[in-house]
């Protein structure tokens, strides 16, 4: 139940990104811009609402928590199945980021108190690779779907939501933490969306708005928010991010390279979407199949990432996993234009950018978990999420802001101006890595950093040191 809840939560993410022309489509006059709001209502939702939804399990339960997630996912699939409109579309995709919110945190918290401390880093790897391939398994999956009917992408939530929802309270039991936590800051989770939102309304807007005052207010309008929600972080007993962790040095890189690479790799996915069947003309499951090769790379590399990452260090792994993903592009770049050459130059591009997906994307999470106690190994995560969906929403507006609306005769221009910046948010995730300082199994916890109690029963009670 919970890898199943885990792997749709997640690849709702990205499976949209195929259907983005058959949206655009069915519901006449919109544009890229209108339709790339399908995609960050639900990236802006879940990533403010992980952390709370993850707070809220400790107090009223998390199995609690994760079913009523789970319920929501599935309405909110339901209605975006049933969507008459495009605003009645990303309503639903608003409910569905509110569902698989309340999924993935209270997910691990269910998971890891079964596990013994030891094997946690291990698991914590395969539930990011298991997110990892979700994530990257969209667009094949969706082209299949949309082949259909895009309504199909999100009719297959429903009952794979239900069979889960069914077997939580059959098998799984109730934890909640015995400490009874506040509950989470509500009015700083809808400023973090606000400050999200505008941020992406600013680029999403930018070429229709002529960049005139309306996008610097956007912008001015977010970096005031995000200074309010940093100082109700810092005064609220539950906040949406705690400032503690974004104190430990690995933590707070490994999550500004998460979002920077997220930023490149949500990109990526729409970019090639739209470049298989705008300008190759390619169909939209001709375009799912082209792309399946990525998925089938990451799923390959992820298993290994995490057992990788232990032996050498999570900031090597993912610094290399960034710096494949960026080479891809670099490929796209120097060698794709109209003429459709998909087996001799798109196909191997493809297999470098999805390899080092596989590398990446579990190294994130035990960089950002490794010096964390145990107790904290959830909240660490929840919040390493956040940042992973926020770099998800940016980096399609960017997209949008970036690629504009291209003629025949500046479309591989316009392009490859949107890969320079994947290049460059790669490589800038690779370098937050690289500044990681990796530390061996049993050496003392770095100056900073959390480290658990030695006599604690089950690894969930635990010290803070340095703070």
């Amino acid at each position: 139940m919970l890898a199943l809840a885990v792997f749709i939560s997640t690849l709702d993410v990205f499976i949209v990104n195929i259907a983005v022309p058959a949206i655009q489509t069915d519901f006449q006059h919109s544009t890229v811009a209108d339709v790339s709001w399908v995609l960050n209502a639900y990236a802006i939702v879940f990533a403010a609402l992980l952390v709370p939804a993850g707070k809220l399990g400790d107090v009223i339960g998390r199995r609690r928590v994760f079913a009523v997630g789970l319920a929501a996912f599935g309405l909110g699939s339901a209605l975006c199945a049933v969507s008459p409109s495009l605003g009645f579309l990303i309503g639903a995709r608003v409910l569905q980021g509110v569902g698989a919110a309340a999924v993935t945190p209270t997910s691990l918290g269910l998971l890891l108190p079964s596990i013994p401390p030891q094997r946690r880093a291990a698991a914590i790897g395969a539930w990011s690779a298991l997110g990892a391939v979700g994530a990257a398994s969209g667009p094949s999956l969706g082209g299949l779907l949309t082949q259909v009917s895009w309504h199909w992408i999100f009719i297959i939530n429903v009952p794979l939501a239900a069979i889960a929802l069914i077997g939580t309270y059959r098998v799984l039991p109730e934890i909640r933490d015995p400490a009874r936590p506040p509950l989470p800051d509500g009015i700083g989770t809808l400023v973090l969306v606000a400050a999200v939102s505008l941020a992406a309304l600013g680029l999403v807007q930018g070429h229709s708005w002529n960049w005139d005052g309306r996008v610097i207010g956007c912008f001015a309008g977010t970096v005031v928010l995000a200074a309010g929600f940093v100082a109700r972080s810092r005064r609220h007993r539950a906040p949406v991010l705690e400032l503690g962790i974004v104190r430990v040095p690995a933590f707070a890189l490994s999550s500004l390279s998460a979002a920077l690479f997220y930023a490149a790799f949500s990109a990526m996915l729409l970019a090639n979407v739209l470049f298989l069947t705008g300008t190759w003309g390619y169909s939209v499951l001709q375009a799912g199949l082209a792309l399946t090769p990525g998925p089938i790379a990451a799923a390959m590399f992820a298993p290994f990432a995490g057992k990788l990452a232990q032996r050498i260090g999570p900031g090597l792994v993912g610094g290399a996993g960034a710096l494949l993903f960026g080479s891809g592009s670099v490929m796209w770049v120097a060698l794709i234009g109209l003429e459709p050459t998909y087996w001799s130059r798109f196909f191997p591009a493809m297999l470098i950018a999805g390899s080092g997906v596989g590398l990446a994307l579990p190294a994130f999470t035990i960089a950002a978990t490794a010096t964390l106690a145990p107790q904290k190994l959830g909240t660490g995560i929840g919040a390493q999420t956040m940042f992973r969906q926020i770099g998800s929403s940016l980096g399609v507006a960017a997209f949008v802001a970036i690629f504009g609306t291209p003629t025949v005769s500046t479309v591989i221009g316009a392009h490859n101006n949107t890969r320079w910046f994947m290049i460059a948010s790669a490589a800038a995730a690779a370098l937050a890595l690289a500044l990681i300082r990796h530390r061996h199994p049993g050496s003392p916890p770095t100056p900073g950093s959390m480290a658990a109690t030695p006599n604690s029963a089950d690894g969930w009670t635990s010290t803070q040191r340095g703070e």
